[in-house]
């Protein structure tokens, strides 16, 4: 939900096309509030379900994850690392970030791409590096998947606001 509310925030167009990826972000927020308000009365968001202690090795579970972004551990040593089994790990992940850990630092990793190409002081491929993606075009198919746009041209915007 942050990142859709920041994409919000910091939107990279002007005109008709400001208020078309705008609608669509306000969508796709609203979708994850429905999706988040019928999980809560399922009981499946509860993270009641978890101790106070899997729960705080799980907060430092991420703080490893988003600290090694560009060489990440497997889940089995990142679970290791915390004193958590696997199972409890990817479990109390998903209640607890309301994601799996692939998907979360995926989904950092972009954000953080899209901050580091806003400054305009790096190129693409630096930019891609820099988050941990080994492959320039996969980095690109991803941008774009998430950004609706070329991290390129999503450079070249930037550039030109200001």
């Amino acid at each position: 939900m942050q990142a859709c509310l920041q994409q919000i925030l910091q939107c990279p167009y002007y005109g008709i096309t400001k208020r078309m990826y705008l609608e669509a972000r306000v969508l796709d927020l609203m979708v994850l509030l429905v999706e988040q308000e019928i999980e809560a009365r399922k009981g499946k968001n509860s993270t009641h379900s978890l101790k106070s202690d899997d729960l705080e090795r799980l907060y430092h579970a991420k703080e490893i994850l988003l600290q090694n972004l560009d060489n990440p551990l497997s889940l089995v040593d990142l679970s290791r690392q915390v004193g958590l089994n696997e199972c409890t790990f990817k479990r109390g992940f998903r209640l607890t970030f309301g994601t799996t850990a692939f998907h979360y630092l995926h989904h950092y990793r972009l954000e953080k791409a899209r901050q580091l190409l806003q400054t305009g002081d790096m190129n693409v491929v630096e930019v891609a590096r820099i988050v941990g993606f080994a492959s320039r075009s996969y980095f690109a198919s991803a941008f774009r998947k998430k950004f609706g746009v070329n991290p390129k041209e999503y450079l070249t915007i930037r550039k030109n606001s200001r």
